[in-house]
């Protein structure tokens, strides 16, 4: 592959990223930041695939996700399902059963538990809200398998 396709991959890749960040909340589809970014969906799979370490979905969901977890930890006064609508999701079972899967916790399970942990002191970016550290996890994982 020639360095100026790389290149440009690369850079379809990182402007895709950017539009997640930016319109998340709105109902994206890998044709519509095709669209937006003149190319084609195959295109940013492509990217994806060669510089991303997950879909295109995958990335959406990630990025909506953490932004819920965040919200419903911080804001407690937004109902769940007002949550679940501020980041992109249409429907609030849909957006409970997503977040469990990633977090293993409902929402509501997750804001009482992250808020009791706040409670106790400042949430750092490198300890979950539920109090245990990335390193501790990754340790906890490493002895299960």
């Amino acid at each position: 592959m020639r360095p100026s396709t790389i290149e440009q991959r690369r850079r379809l890749y990182q402007l895709a990223r950017i539009v997640i960040a930016r319109h998340y909340r709105r109902p994206l589809t890998l044709s519509e930041v095709a669209k937006a970014l003149a190319s084609s969906p195959r295109q940013i799979s492509r990217a994806y695939a060669q510089f991303g370490e997950v879909t295109f979905r995958e990335d959406l969901l990630t990025r909506r996700l953490n932004v819920a977890a965040q919200l419903l930890v911080e804001q407690p006064a937004i109902p769940v399902r007002d949550v679940a609508r501020l980041v992109g999701f249409r429907q609030a079972p849909h957006f409970a059963k997503a977040f469990r899967h990633r977090y293993g916790l409902t929402p509501a399970s997750f804001r009482a538990q992250g808020r009791a942990y706040a409670g106790r002191g400042r949430i750092s970016r490198e300890t979950s809200c539920l109090g245990e550290s990335l390193s501790e996890r990754e340790a906890r994982a490493s002895r299960v398998c």
